[in-house]
């Protein structure tokens, strides 16, 4: 087979251990030498061991579908386009540099080369330091290979980062085309007069003169002779390009500046009246530096405020208790009038705009509770004919939990749903309006934007509120791909004799080597204008309300302003979102992590030293103040351990993260329940009535209580005590479920810690002797009352016109109305009806509740492949060695190459029952087991399998037979059998 410069599709000769063992030179990446260096790719993949295929495995899963049959199968799929370009959006912001400045560099590259192109000539310290990291960040992940001295770079990124163009485009580098590709369509006569003008000898073809005019280039002594002679005006040219773009547009007729640099190749011409800086002139003028401000270390989290821990957990537990009855009172009006589904799916903007008003909330917070009550299980579509949302049966076992659970449930769906409520009221890629509940708002970037972004907030200090803007440059760092200052760049108008490129705009020009992806800019140029460097930035985002005074953002420009690709629009609307959803459920308070939220993300509580009371900056680090810095253990300044979140403050590691369990967060969630109870306010079991017919709740009401009022009276305002306004109305309403005025004094007196105002007395006592004077009954409807002069009073009544009433009898009335739109219209005109059965009864009515049938919540929708758990990884490198032996002839660790396990007797048997149970607990455990099962041909085998999950009736497992991982349908499965002794 032919091998490819980069070895990506050569089978090398030596795959036997002699030649593994060749290939492990250079592994750091850090010496001077280039020693005997792998020669390809998958060479370089055979000297690695088991736990660092795991590792790449693990970063990469997509590498995993499906598993590859050995070595050079997975080397080859590693540099496949899409892989590479999904590898590369996970790398960190110094990472991607390292890449972009070996994607400029000559192939291979020395070490010292790339310390040069990243750290300058006068190797700054804290890159120096931080580029071995970079190295072995990059070859993990299978961008990077070879010796110390000789990196390749795999061609495929290659390609993305630097993409090969003639036109006016440029990596993001800002550098611009090598000598010897700029003049690649130059005429000999040319190269020749370039050379003479540039004071070297003429040679006798291009190849030579391309070569010398290179090492004028590269001779630093040199090239400081020929700028010593530039004119003043040639130099503010070179200054103009030498940080990009390298591109500049010329009249006809340039002045004679740019034809003293044309002359002497410091500028080349690649199109009609366009010129370009080459790299080689480019360097020198920077100093080597591939990057003008490179960044080996994230961004601090600086802190806007520090207030007391006490504080902070007291305002969380204020906002999470707040969060709780939000959700309730959400239900609680939508189990008698939940909204229509639409057609399409989701809730109206109508139905959005009354829940709204009822929850006295703007609309985008609404969207957030409906969403969250959605995840949690709480509320679903039922109907078939009249669909509607409306509580789930679980909703009647949450409200009966106590409060810190209820909490709990809420933020347990919160942390892994992909469903976003930010994108609401947005439109999807077809011009589609996004809808509450509708479809199309999954994000599956919103839990790891949401995980990280609380840890982050976890490594400041107990009590200290994060600047928002800090926090969004930081996890820019963190996913270093983006389009800040754009990829591509384009020659700009004339003025005068010359006139740099200007940028295309965010990056979309180059996109991946020439699409439509985004592209990779480095920002050197926005920061160049700016004076700042890429990531540090202010850009927060406006609150968007709903959010408690203590929390502010800095005000800035709409995402959609700030030059961002929509990738990473979207992760820092991700993170705004984040800190302002987290802010209204109380994970948060003022800004700051909870002792509660910290416990939830896995984390111990932190000690609460204050007094209670806020310190505006006073104990701790004062506003603008930056998070601990990581030690060369991994632990923070604020005792963080390594391993946990808060000692992330690190570079973290690129596709690290897994998300967690659903059972391990729910698990945390009840740990963080437990911190939180004893900061909320305990029920009260009594109100205090006022003589204004109004009644105060100082606190939160016990269930039975609260649900009584409710009916008996109306909610004039809520906050920290509840204020209920009894009205004639109200009343009404309580004995038209049954009560009697007897029932509603004994109820006063016992829940009231004042006496009961005889003002209220008197309305329950008025509005009882009236309430029931007049039935109404189906005529369509009737009204019946003894008293012929009440009837008579309502026929001379104008308001009655409009009900078509005629008298049947002395004490009784017809109308044309059904029974409840009567009632409804008597009551409007100030009479207090009751309904009365066929026997004549008084009936009692009640608002009727609705419930779905039992529902699931919904799942968080995944996009790509999950990260494989270490039991997967195993198999999958087991079965890849054994893959490699096989197409390399190699004898097995056993001996001999596909020689089988020993099978048992007879075929395994077993109930379906005992097969499920006994594959879940060898996958558990680890264990192998013999199966027995029926191949698609009909045939009946036996496999010897260690299994790896079970699930979706797909037992996946590494089979000790075919040494590969395989899939088995549990239904062809007729039975498992446990191994004996020596048979693996």
């Amino acid at each position: 087979m032919t091998t490819e410069r980069n070895g990506e599709a050569r089978v090398p000769a030596e795959t036997g251990p002699a030649g593994r063992a060749g290939a492990a030179g250079g592994s750091t990446g850090t010496g001077a030498g280039a020693g005997a260096g792998p020669r390809t790719l998958a060479e370089e993949l055979r000297s690695r061991g088991d736990r660092e295929l795991a590792e790449l495995l693990r970063a990469r899963p997509d590498l995993l579908s499906p598993v590859p049959g050995d070595l050079t199968q997975l080397a080859t799929r590693a540099v496949n386009r899409a892989s590479v370009a999904r590898a590369l959006e996970q790398l960190d912001r110094f990472a991607v540099q390292t890449a972009e400045a070996l994607a400029v560099a000559p192939d291979p590259c020395a070490y010292d080369t790339l310390l040069t192109l990243m750290a300058g000539e006068d190797r700054e310290e804290t890159v120096t330091a931080e580029l071995p990291r970079a190295v072995t960040t990059l070859r993990t992940r299978a961008l990077l290979w070879g010796g110390s001295g000789r990196l390749h770079l795999v061609r495929t990124a290659r390609e993305l980062l630097a993409p090969a163009t003639t036109g006016p485009a440029a990596p993001s580098t800002g550098l611009g085309p090598t000598v010897s590709e700029a003049t690649a369509g130059m005429s000999p006569g040319r190269l020749q007069q370039i050379l003479a003008t540039a004071g070297l000898p003429t040679t006798h073809d291009s190849v030579t003169a391309v070569e010398a005019l290179t090492a004028l280039f590269t001779d630093r002594e040199r090239m400081a002779g020929l700028l010593g002679e530039a004119p003043p005006e040639a130099l503010r040219v070179l200054d103009r390009l030498v940080w990009g773009p390298p591109y500049g547009q010329v009249p006809a007729d340039p002045g004679p500046a740019v034809r003293w640099l044309v002359s002497r190749g410091l500028l080349l011409p690649t199109a009609p009246g366009t010129v370009v800086l080459p790299r080689e002139v480019a360097l020198h003028l920077r100093g080597g530096r591939a990057h003008r401000i490179p960044e080996p270390l994230p961004p601090p989290v600086e802190t806007a405020a520090q207030y007391s821990p006490r504080s902070v957990d007291s305002a969380g537990a204020g906002q999470a208790f707040t969060a709780i009855g939000t959700v309730d009172d959400l239900l609680h009006a939508w189990e008698t009038a939940g909204p229509a589904v639409l057609r399409a799916g989701g809730v109206s903007i109508r139905d959005l705009k009354r829940t709204a008003a009822a929850l006295d909330t703007d609309e985008s917070t609404a969207v957030f509770w409906i969403e969250l009550a959605y995840a949690a299980g709480l509320l679903a579509s039922a109907g078939t004919t009249d669909e509607r949302f409306v509580p789930t049966p679980e909703y009647d076992d949450w409200r009966a939990r106590p409060a810190q659970e209820r909490w709990a449930a809420l933020v347990a769906a919160w942390l892994p749903a992909t469903r976003t409520a930010g994108v609401v009221g947005g439109h999807d890629a077809k011009g589609r309006a996004l809808t509450v509940l509708g479809p199309g708002v999954d994000r599956s970037q919103a839990p790891e934007m949401r995980h990280r972004t609380l840890e982050l907030l976890a490594t400041l200090p107990p009590g200290a509120a994060p600047r928002p803007e800090s926090v969004l440059a930081r996890l820019r760092w963190e996913r270093g791909i983006s389009s800040e200052s754009g990829g591509g760049a384009g020659a700009g108008t004339v003025t005068g004799g010359f006139a740099p490129g200007t940028g295309t705009g965010t990056g979309a020009g180059a996109g991946y080597g020439g699409g439509t992806g985004p592209g990779y800019g480095d920002g050197s140029r926005d920061r160049a204008a700016h004076g700042a460097p890429s990531g540090r930035a202010a850009t927060a985002g406006a609150r968007r309300g709903g959010a408690p005074d203590g929390w502010r953002t800095a005000g800035t420009a709409p995402v959609s302003a700030r030059g961002l690709s929509s990738a990473e629009e979207l992760r820092t609307r991700l993170t705004e979102w984040t800190l302002r959803e987290a802010e209204l459920l109380g994970v948060t308070g003022r800004g700051a992590l909870s002792a509660h939220g910290r416990v939830l993300l896995g984390l111990p509580a932190a000690t609460d030293g204050g007094d209670g009371t806020d310190t505006g900056g006073g104990d701790g680090p004062g506003p603008g103040a930056a998070a601990p810095a990581p030690t060369a253990s991994g632990a923070t300044a604020s005792g963080a351990a390594p391993g946990s979140p808060a000692a992330s403050a690190g570079p973290r590691p690129a596709g690290a993260f897994a998300p967690r369990s659903a059972t391990e967060i729910a698990a945390s969630a009840a740990r963080a329940a437990e911190v939180l109870a004893p900061l909320l306010p305990e029920p009260l079991d009594h109100v205090l009535l006022q003589a204004d017919l109004t009644a105060v709740a100082p606190g939160p009401l016990e269930r039975p209580l609260a649900e009584t009022l409710d009916v008996l009276a109306e909610i004039e305002s809520k906050g920290g005590a509840t204020v209920y306004r009894f009205t004639p109305d109200s009343v009404r309403r309580a004995l038209d479920s049954g009560r009697i005025a007897e029932d509603l004094h004994a109820f006063l007196a016992e829940h009231s810690r004042t006496p009961v105002p005889q003002p209220l007395s008197y309305l329950i006592d008025d509005v009882a002797r009236r309430h029931g004077h007049l039935r109404v009954g189906a005529a369509s409807a009737y009204v019946r009352c003894e008293d012929d002069g009440l009837l008579a009073e309502i026929l001379a009544d104008k308001r009655s016109e409009g009900l078509r009433l005629r008298r049947l009898a002395p004490t009784v009335l017809a109308a044309e109305l059904d029974p409840a739109t009567l009632l409804t219209k008597l009551r409007e005109m100030g009479y207090a009806p009751a309904a009365e059965s066929a026997e004549g009864d008084v009936l009692i009515t009640r608002p009727g509740v609705h419930r779905t049938p039992p529902r699931t919540p919904p799942a968080p929708v995944a996009e790509g492949l999950p990260v494989p758990d270490d039991t997967l990884l195993t198999a999958t490198v087991r079965a890849v060695r054994a893959g490699d032996r096989a197409a390399s002839g190699e004898p097995g660790p056993a001996g001999g190459a596909g020689a089988p396990p020993r099978a048992p007797g007879g075929l395994p048997r077993s109930t379906p029952g005992d097969t499920l149970a006994a594959l879940q607990a060898a996958a558990l455990t680890g264990s192998p087991v013999w199966i027995g099962c029926i191949t698609a041909e009909g045939a009946a085998d036996r496999r010897l399998i260690a299994p790896v999950r079970v699930e979706s009736g797909v037992v996946t497992a590494y089979d000790h037979t075919a040494e590969e991982v395989r899939t088995y349908p549990l239904h062809r499965i007729t039975g498992v059998a446990e191994p004996s002794g020596g048979e693996i």
